[in-house]
């Protein structure tokens, strides 16, 4: 019998230092794209896939992000007193259920797989879902969502894939892969960061993954990897041939959030998207692109 899939783990105690001065002050996941912070977007994904328990691992100075998903009380009785019933609505969108988030620190940055060991209690014996906030994707079904779908399928560990350059392989997770349907792909094997020349595939991992419970002994280990951190793909390649271990071509487009360039064109086409702002802003581009 699959266990369902309701918990979700996501790691956010990084200093987002690529987005100084801005996160001096403020956490990176906290930076909206329109008028939504990272955070939430990957929160509302996660709750269309069906995720009902979610486990932030923070660092210091990220307290706003759970106080983020709490009721603002005083807020939305000013909003109902100025019959601003939109503005509320938009508001409630954040709230969660009680008891439905956690927040555990990562006392130290020793990497990915760290944060994800930090969940260790969290997690028990589950299956559970790992969401990057710095990757959004723009798509007809959240992305989570597809990987669930796959994860019921298939019975095992799913992670998103997306091809990329070769050149460009030695800033990713890349899959040695087996039997390929054009959807999914069986993953035999996974490297970090490989040199181009010695890059197994160009199917790189987003930051989306449903992985089952036996992750978990392979990060209690602790063994360093590339960059001298706890690498949760090292882990990933040990479950290897234990049980069915895919990826899936998602369908959407990802935003790497996490660099500015990425971030710009996320606004952009997150705006166009909607139908309140994507006439205005496509009038804007068009008096930038004629600058051109």
């Amino acid at each position: 019998m699959i266990k369902p899939l309701r918990k979700a783990v996501l790691p956010v105690a990084g200093l987002g230092t690529r987005f100084l001065p801005a996160t001096k002050a403020m956490a990176k996941e906290m930076l909206p794209v329109v008028d939504r912070p990272l955070i939430q977007y990957s929160i509302d994904e996660a709750r269309a896939a069906g995720i009902e328990q979610f486990c932030m691992i923070t660092g210091r100075g990220k307290t706003a992000l759970v106080e983020y998903f709490d009721r603002a009380y005083e807020l939305e009785a000013t909003l109902k007193e100025r019959g601003k019933p939109e503005a509320l609505a938009a508001l409630r969108e954040s709230s969660m259920q009680p008891g439905s988030i956690v927040a555990v620190r990562q006392q130290e940055p020793l990497g990915l797989g760290h944060a994800i060991w930090c969940a260790r209690s969290f997690i028990g014996d589950d299956p559970f879902a790992i969401l990057l906030p710095d990757d959004i994707v723009l798509s007809k079904m959240p992305c989570l969502q597809q990987l669930a779908e796959a994860y019921q399928e298939t019975g095992g560990s799913v992670v998103a894939v997306t091809e990329v350059p070769h050149e460009h392989t030695n800033r990713y997770g890349i899959l040695k892969v087996g039997a390929d349907d054009g959807r999914m792909v069986e993953v035999t094997g996974l490297v970090e960061k490989p040199r181009p020349e010695d890059a197994p595939s160009n199917l790189s991992i987003i930051g989306r993954y449903v992985l089952t419970a036996d992750v978990m002994t392979h990060l209690g280990r602790l063994e360093r990897g590339a960059g001298n951190e706890v690498q949760l793909t090292d882990a990933m390649a040990k479950m290897i041939g234990n049980g069915p271990f895919h990826g899936l071509r998602y369908e959407g487009r990802r935003f790497d959030c996490g660099d500015k360039i990425g971030f710009l064109e996320a606004q952009i086409a997150f705006a166009l998207e909607r139908p309140d702002l994507g006439p205005a802003v496509r009038d804007f581009l068009r008096t930038y692109v004629g600058q051109l």
